[in-house]
C-alpha cells in the first residue's frame, strides 16, 4: 500500500527543507510554516496579490536555482516563538527572532555567507543588496505559483532517476512536501482525480516541471547531478518533470467544498486515481 515515508516544509523560500513528523494542511490548501519567509533583493517588490492568491517568482530573491550554495544551510523554525535558526556544517550561523533587529541579524549573516561562496558575484549585481527578510512567519505566501499547493513525489521515481544518473539521488533535491513509497515509478504523473493522504483529500493538479535547483546537492550545495537533461533524455520527457501538485478538493458538481485541511503524518496511506 502506498504510504508516506518523508514529510518536509520549507520555512524560508529557496532554502533547505525541514524534515518533520507531520504537516498541518491549512484550509487554504497550504502547509503551515511552509514558505512563510523569504530573502528578497533590495529592488524587488513585495509579493503580488492576484485574486487573493500570493505569488513569489524566484527572480525576486535568494533561491536555489541561482544560489545552489543555499542547499548547504540547515534551517529550523520555531513557529510559536517565531524564531529562526540557520546552521552550516554543524555550527550555528545565526539564530534570531523576527523583530526588526532579528531580521537584520538574519539578513546580515546570510548575506555574508553567500558573498563568500562561489555565487557571491551574483549577489553583488546592482539592486540586490541589501537583502531584506520579508514575511510574517505565519502566512504561507512565497509560492512559485499564483496559487498555493502541496507537492508530492514517489520515492521510486527518484530511484529510477538515480539509476539513469548512475548515482544515488536524495529526495530533498525535489523540495516536495510529501514523499511516498510502495508506488510505481512515475505513477504520480498519471494521477488525474482525487488523492487522499491519511484523512486529507486533494485534487491532483499539474505535474511539476523542474528547474536548476534540483542540480544542487542537498548537503554540499554543489551542482553535481544533471537532473534536467537526464529526465528529458533518459525518460523521453518533453519537459523535465518529477512529482505532482495537490490542491484542495472540489465537489462533484465543480463547486468548492467546505475544505478544512487536516494533518498528514508519517506512515499515512495514500490512494490516488
Amino acid at each position: 500500500m502506498p504510504h508516506v515515508v518523508s514529510l518536509y516544509r520549507h520555512p524560508i523560500k529557496g532554502f533547505t527543507a525541514e524534515s518533520v513528523d507531520e504537516l498541518r494542511v491549512q484550509p487554504d490548501g497550504r502547509i503551515a510554516g511552509d514558505r512563510v519567509l523569504a530573502f528578497r533583493f533590495a529592488d524587488a517588490t513585495t509579493p503580488e496579490d492576484r485574486d487573493g492568491l500570493d505569488h513569489w517568482p524566484k527572480a525576486k530573491g535568494l533561491s536555489l536555482q541561482d544560489f545552489p550554495t543555499l542547499a548547504s544551510l540547515r534551517t529550523r523554525y520555531d513557529d510559536q516563538a517565531r524564531r529562526m535558526r540557520i546552521e552550516h556544517s554543524g555550527s550555528v550561523l545565526v539564530e534570531a527572532g523576527l523583530d526588526d533587529d532579528g531580521r537584520t541579524q538574519l539578513a546580515d549573516a546570510v548575506t555574508e555567507f553567500v558573498l563568500a561562496s562561489a555565487e557571491g558575484r551574483r549577489l553583488r549585481r546592482p539592486g540586490r543588496l541589501p537583502l531584506i527578510l520579508v514575511g510574517d512567519g505565519v502566512t504561507s505566501r512565497f509560492q512559485d505559483r499564483a496559487r498555493g499547493y502541496v507537492s508530492v513525489h514517489t520515492r521510486s521515481s527518484v530511484s529510477a532517476l538515480g539509476e539513469a544518473l548512475g548515482a544515488d539521488v536524495d529526495d530533498r533535491r525535489f523540495r516536495s512536501n510529501i514523499v511516498i513509497d510502495d508506488a510505481a515509478a512515475w505513477s504520480e504523473l498519471d494521477w488525474t482525480g482525487q488523492v487522499t493522504v491519511g484523512d486529507v483529500s486533494f485534487d491532483a493538479a499539474g505535474p511539476i516541471v523542474r528547474c536548476l535547483a534540483t542540480h544542487a546537492n542537498p548537503d554540499t550545495g554543489v551542482r553535481d547531478a544533471k537532473v534536467l537533461t537526464t529526465l528529458t533524455t533518459a525518460f523521453s520527457q518533453a519537459e523535465p518533470t518529477l512529482g505532482r501538485l495537490l490542491l484542495p478538493g472540489t465537489a462533484s458538481d465543480g463547486g468548492q467544498t467546505s475544505w478544512t485541511g487536516g494533518t498528514i503524518r508519517l506512515g499515512d496511506s495514500v490512494t490516488a486515481h
